[in-house]
C-alpha cells in the first residue's frame, strides 16, 4: 500500500517550512511569503493555489501572515555550545530534561524551537551566524562552556538572548541558573557532616558552572580543614566510563567522600563503586548535582543538590520574551537545595 503522509496523496511528505511549500508549488520562497501575507504582487490564481497548499499541509495562515507582516518567524533558537567537551551529546540526561521543559514553555507561548549543537572550535562565528540567519526571533544558549567571552561580546549588541549558566559579577549577558557555588558548599558540607575526612571532586573544573561548584565545595572543605582533590572527568560517553574507572582506583584508597559535578557522573561513579563492592554510604559517601529524575531511582537513592530545571526553563522563556519586547530583564539566580537521600 502506498504511503500517504498528507491529505491522502501517496508519497507526498508534509511541508514543514516555507521553503518546502515553495518546492511543492514550483515557485520561489519569496513568492510563497508574499502569497501567504496576501500581497497583491502575486496574481490571485497563484496566491489562492499557494494558500490552499498551505492549508493542506497544516499551516496556520493567519499566524503565518501575521508573522510575515511583522517580520517575525515565530521560532526561538536554542543552541548548545560544546567547546569544553566536544564529544558530549545532546542526549545527555540534563540537556534532554531542560530541552523538554523549554519545548513545553515555548509551545505555550506560541513559539517553535530550533535546536543547534555547535563545536565553537570549528565555527568561531557560531552565535553570530545563528542570530543573523533571519530564521529566529531570539536565542537561548544552554551553557556557557568555554565561550563566556564570546557570549559577552554578542550580548553587548544583541538583546534578545538569554543564557542558561552561572551569573558572574558585572557580566553583560542575561543568565538563568542556580547559585552553583552555594550548591557546591551544600554538597561538601553534607559529606563532611556524614563523616567524610577526605573529599574528591569528580568533574571538569574548567567550565564556569562546574568551576563554581568546585569552588563552593573547596570553601566548605577548607573551612572544615578537610582536603579535597580534583579528578577531571568528561561527560562525553566515550570518555566518561574509562575516566571514572581510573579515578575510582585512586579515590577508594585515598578519599571517603565524592562530590560529583552532575548526577550523570554520580550515577556512573555509584555503578563503579558497587561493582567493586565498596559500600555506599558505609565506606564511601556520594553527592551529585542537578536532582535529575534518575537520582531517585538509583540503588541506593542518590543524595544530590536540587536545581529547579523546570522553573529555570520558564525563567529563560519569560526573560527572553521580555527582551524581545524591548524590556530590561535582569539575570535570575535560583537557590539550590540539598536533597538528602541514602548515598550521603
Amino acid at each position: 500500500m502506498a504511503r500517504s503522509d498528507t491529505d491522502g496523496k501517496p508519497g507526498v511528505g508534509r511541508a514543514r517550512t516555507i521553503t518546502d511549500l515553495a518546492r511543492l508549488a514550483g515557485v520561489s520562497a519569496g513568492t510563497v511569503s508574499r502569497a501567504l501575507a496576501g500581497n497583491s504582487l502575486v496574481n490571485a490564481k497563484t496566491r489562492d493555489r499557494i494558500q490552499e497548499l498551505a492549508r493542506d499541509h497544516g499551516f496556520q495562515l493567519n499566524r503565518v501572515a501575521s508573522n510575515l507582516r511583522r517580520q517575525k518567524t515565530g521560532v526561538i533558537g536554542v543552541v548548545i555550545p560544546l567547546g569544553h567537551d566536544r564529544r558530549q551529546q545532546v542526549s545527555d540526561t540534563f540537556f534532554m530534561t531542560l530541552l523538554g521543559h523549554l519545548a513545553d514553555a515555548l509551545t505555550e507561548e506560541g513559539y517553535d524551537l530550533m535546536l543547534r549543537r555547535v563545536i565553537p572550535d570549528h565555527d568561531g562565528d557560531w552565535l553570530d551566524r545563528f542570530i543573523g540567519s533571519g530564521m529566529i526571533d531570539g536565542v537561548i544558549v544552554i551553557g556557557q562552556s568555554d565561550q563566556f567571552a564570546r557570549i559577552e561580546e554578542v550580548a553587548a549588541r544583541y538583546r534578545p538572548m538569554v543564557v542558561w549558566g552561572n551569573r558572574e559579577p558585572g557580566q553583560v549577558h542575561c543568565a538563568v541558573g542556580s547559585d552553583n557555588r552555594l550548591g557546591g558548599q551544600l554538597a561538601a558540607r553534607r559529606l563532611i557532616e556524614g563523616g567524610a575526612t577526605h573529599l574528591a571532586f569528580l568533574g571538569d573544573p574548567e567550565p564556569i558552572e562546574f568551576a563554581a561548584r568546585y569552588a563552593g565545595a573547596r570553601d566548605a572543605a577548607e573551612a572544615a580543614g578537610v582536603p579535597i582533590d580534583v579528578y577531571p572527568t568528561h561527560l562525553s560517553p566515550d570518555r566518561m566510563a574509562g575516566e571514572i574507572t581510573a579515578h575510582i582506583d585512586t579515590i577508594v584508597g585515598r578519599a571517603n567522600g565524592i562530590f560529583a559535578a552532575t548526577d550523570t557522573l554520580a550515577v556512573a561513579a555509584l555503578r563503579e563503586l558497587r561493582e567493586r563492592g565498596v559500600a555506599v554510604p558505609g565506606r564511601m559517601r556520594l553527592v551529585g548535582f542537578d536532582d535529575l529524575p534518575i537520582s531517585a531511582q538509583t540503588m541506593p537513592p542518590l543524595t544530590t543538590v536540587h536545581q529547579d530545571i523546570a522553573a529555570g526553563a520558564r525563567g529563560l522563556v519569560d526573560l527572553l520574551l521580555r527582551r524581545i519586547a524591548g524590556e530590561d530583564a535582569a539575570s535570575l539566580v535560583m537557590p539550590p537545595a540539598l536533597v538528602a537521600r541514602d548515598t550521603a
